[in-house]
């Protein structure tokens, strides 16, 4: 179990399309947002829907992968690692955010699907 110290997989859907950022040297960034969704009873029987929304990150080969492939709407399996920062906001405000730097990425959503939001 040494290998699992810092990792998350997740599946969701990708709430817009990848912001793509070239960097030096052919370097690529692409920063998404991965909703996922949780079904449950509460206490009094009833299903409630539960929507969380992550940060993703995806570097160099990733991230063109992303800029290429990935579009809003479509449902993918990401696995990374968790990576928190903090900063200070424009108010002054000392803020705390935790992204996934993706290492994997595979698309879920049927090529069938993905072809009609192309067209």
């Amino acid at each position: 179990m040494k290998a699992i110290k810092n990792k998350v997989q997740l599946i969701g859907h990708l709430g817009a399309d990848p912001e793509i950022k070239n960097l030096k040297e052919d370097n690529k960034l692409a920063n998404m947002r991965l909703a996922v969704n949780d079904r449950y009873k509460n206490a009094k029987g009833e299903w409630v829907e539960e929507t969380q929304w992550f940060n993703l990150v995806a570097w160099s080969k990733l991230a063109t992968y992303a800029e290429k492939y990935l579009l809003k709407g479509i449902e993918v399996a990401v696995e990374g690692r968790l990576l928190t920062k903090s900063y200070t906001d424009k108010n002054a405000v000392k803020r705390v955010a935790t992204d996934i730097v993706v290492s994997e990425i595979l698309i879920l959503t049927k090529k069938t699907a993905l072809a009609k939001e192309l067209v």
